[in-house]
């Protein structure tokens, strides 16, 4: 691929992102991840926002029918259960064809064209975090492989990225966050979610005035979003001591995890 064809494909998914055709802006950035080229700082969040807006409409449509599934009156019509859950099933399948296509892109090129510890962790966290979203909405067998993946994932990119990376990087606070809701919501950890958030936010704390004005934002942000996790989840804690009964997460919306793109 020569380089007047590298910059056409950036134009257009940028383009496409705008006129939010996400399909076509994956289409557009994946031809770049397959080409020879190692994908730049631009490149790389451009795939990264295509491919996280097309599962995030779907994760929120799946949550919603399930909420809906699970009502009673649901529960007794068969005929309206059904029908809600054929559409349910259309919107997995859709969600595992997505989910698919990018850790393949990540195992097949992306890992092994990336140069920096940087982009490493970066590939590594996006990973975990797509086989955290088929953990979701799938179950058994499938959900313990892409949980125990997942794992895997988070931790390697962990590894890179304390030993690599500020306390303060915007991609090593966002592997915190996303690997804390990992902790939470698939494997119901959440000693160890509030243990791994509150290091994080602890650790930038500590650095927060040697943040350039570049990173500021993004990396206050996902430190925000840190520290409103943490108040969420001490918070179900202390409901279940004052009840002492046993505590199911109502249905409260997701956890905050971060968009995958970067400023920086």
């Amino acid at each position: 691929m020569d380089q007047k064809k590298r910059e056409l494909l950036i134009i257009t998914a940028k383009v496409c992102e705008q006129a939010e055709r996400y399909e076509d802006m994956v289409d557009a950035v994946k031809e770049l991840a397959l080409s020879e080229f190692e994908l730049n700082i631009e490149e790389r969040n451009l795939l990264s926002v295509g491919f996280k807006n097309l599962v995030s409409s779907r994760r929120a449509s799946w949550r919603v029918l399930t909420s809906i599934i699970e009502k009673e009156d649901f529960q007794d019509n068969e005929d309206k259960n059904d029908n809600i859950k054929n559409i349910q099933t259309k919107i997995e399948d859709e969600l595992e064809e997505i989910c698919l296509k990018i850790l393949k892109i990540i195992d097949e090129h992306l890992i092994k064209k990336a140069s920096t510890d940087e982009s490493l962790a970066f590939y590594y966290k996006m990973k975990g975090d797509y086989y955290r979203y088929f953990a979701e909405f799938t179950s058994g067998e499938k959900r313990e492989k892409a949980s125990s993946q997942s794992l895997i994932a988070y931790k390697a990119a962990t590894d890179i990225a304390n030993k690599k990376l500020a306390t303060t990087h915007p991609i090593r606070l966002g592997l915190a966050l996303n690997f804390s809701v990992f902790y939470y919501e698939i494997l119901s950890s959440p000693d160890k979610a509030c243990h791994l958030a509150k290091q994080a936010f602890d650790d930038a704390i500590e650095k927060i005035d040697d943040l350039t004005e570049k990173s500021y934002k993004d990396s206050t942000l996902i430190m925000q979003l840190l520290r409103e996790n943490l108040t969420l989840w001490t918070s179900e804690f202390e409901d279940i001591d004052e009840d002492s009964d046993e505590y199911d997460i109502e249905d409260e919306g997701e956890d905050e995890d971060e968009d995958e793109e970067e400023n920086n």
